[in-house]
């Protein structure tokens, strides 16, 4: 019997030569990932309960992203909590202020194929975008992979998505996934490996398929898995990798809990409306609806790729004071290319602000929050009630594209009309 993307990696980390679906496993974990707001404040005391130093600190990776630039006092002693703490554990791999951690793995070669990467953000699962197993934990689950480097995990069953043919002009891979999830729902891939394939899904450049393999936790899947083939390679060597990697595919014949096949042909721009992520219509249904802010940024929709489609938009256009734009760029390097190729430059002349890359407007930690009764056309992966904000507002989770045109008309826009 064929095996899925998913056995195969998990058969390499639990040392075996083959795994199947609802077995349980004990995994070596390749890289551990904690974040400023789930990881040193809640693991150390565990830790010190057990009297156990870690494992591995070439493996071990602190970024800081949730509370920087910090926004309260509260926030600036968590972030100088995890800055002690990795210095009182001498962790090899400390990040502050460099953006969104899933970005930040990703570009420091962590999601490497054939992996198993845990991190205590649900959205690790972006590193399937890799070929990489990468899911999310808690905190106490993070204890005891510091401490032993390693994972109890029950193998899930794969829901095949299939993609084939060529997506239009400004659809994005934000549309891709709040498609799909329209048809899977916001629990219907619960502990589930989604498995992205199909030609449309190879066209795609890394960072659109970091952004669907980002939001297949939305779905409640385990992991948001995609074959490593010859960019994702190439990304490696351009980002400076020189550690080991396993590149596997799916059987032929491998048995899946359930096979969705679309034409990407057919794709129009999606918008996902509150308060739910399976919310979701064609931008043309909701077309109209007012929108008093836009956000570009987080670790779904702030990459070079969205940054390039925003400016593509609004080049030598003008916000109107109706509608704000904020954009964050979701990682300092993606700052410094998008800076260098003068893009933050026409973002920020046809009326956006800048930030710095960070989570907090994503979560509604700073950076600009939401008011009561306004509605926003944003990048992010989530729009439950109260989540950039005031509970009284609206987030439209949308693409790059769809979110800088509707901040250039005040309204949820077709970005293939401007």
């Amino acid at each position: 019997m064929g095996k899925t993307l998913a056995e195969k990696i998990l058969a390499r980390c639990a040392g075996k030569e083959s795994v199947s679906a609802g077995e349980i496993i004990q995994g070596r974990v390749d890289i551990a990932m904690l974040d400023d707001t789930l990881g040193p404040w809640y693991v150390d005391p565990g830790l010190k309960k057990l009297g156990a130093d870690i494992w591995d600190r070439s493996k071990t990776v602190l970024i800081c992203d949730h509370y920087t630039p910090s926004g309260s006092a509260a926030q600036a002693n968590v972030v100088k909590f995890n800055r002690e703490w990795s210095k009182e554990y001498n962790i090899e791999h400390y990040f502050e202020e460099c953006g969104p951690c899933h970005q930040i793995l990703a570009e420091n070669c962590f999601d490497l194929p054939g992996t198993l990467l845990v991190g205590v953000d649900s959205h690790t699962v972006t590193a399937g975008a890799f070929g990489c197993f990468g899911t999310g934990i808690d905190s106490t689950e993070m204890v005891g992979v510091l401490a032993t480097g390693e994972i109890w995990l029950r193998v899930p069953e794969s829901i095949k998505i299939q993609w084939e043919g060529k997506l239009g002009s400004r659809v994005m891979g934000k549309d891709v996934f709040l498609r799909t999830i329209r048809d899977v729902s916001h629990s219907g891939a619960t502990y589930m490996a989604m498995e992205f394939c199909g030609s449309a899904i190879r066209d795609l450049g890394i960072d659109d398929r970091m952004c669907i393999s980002n939001m297949s936790v939305e779905a409640g899947a385990k992991a948001g898995l995609m074959a490593a083939d010859e960019k994702v390679e190439a990304y490696l060597r351009e980002h400076g990798n020189t550690k080991p990697y396993y590149v596997f595919e799916s059987d032929p014949d491998a048995v899946y809990h359930s096979v969705l096949n679309y034409k990407a042909e057919e794709l129009v721009p999606q918008v996902a409306c509150p308060h739910a992520v399976d919310n979701v219509h064609d931008v043309t249904e909701m077309a109209g609806t007012r929108i008093d802010r836009a956000y570009i940024g987080s670790c779904t929709g702030g990459r070079l790729t969205d940054l390039i489609a925003a400016a593509e938009i609004l080049r030598g256009k003008k916000l109107t004071r109706d509608c704000k734009l904020a954009v964050s760029p979701s990682s300092k390097k993606v700052w410094e290319q998008a800076a260098k190729m003068g893009i933050l430059n026409e973002l920020s002349e046809a009326g956006a602000t800048i930030l710095a890359p960070t989570c907090g407007a994503c979560v509604g930690y700073h950076s600009g929050l939401l008011a009561d009764g306004e509605n926003c056309a944003s990048t992010t992966n989530r729009n439950f009630r109260g989540r950039m904000g005031s509970r009284e507002a609206g987030v439209y989770l949308v693409s790059a594209a769809t979110a800088a045109a509707s901040a250039l008309t005040g309204r949820l826009t077709d970005p293939r009309e401007i």
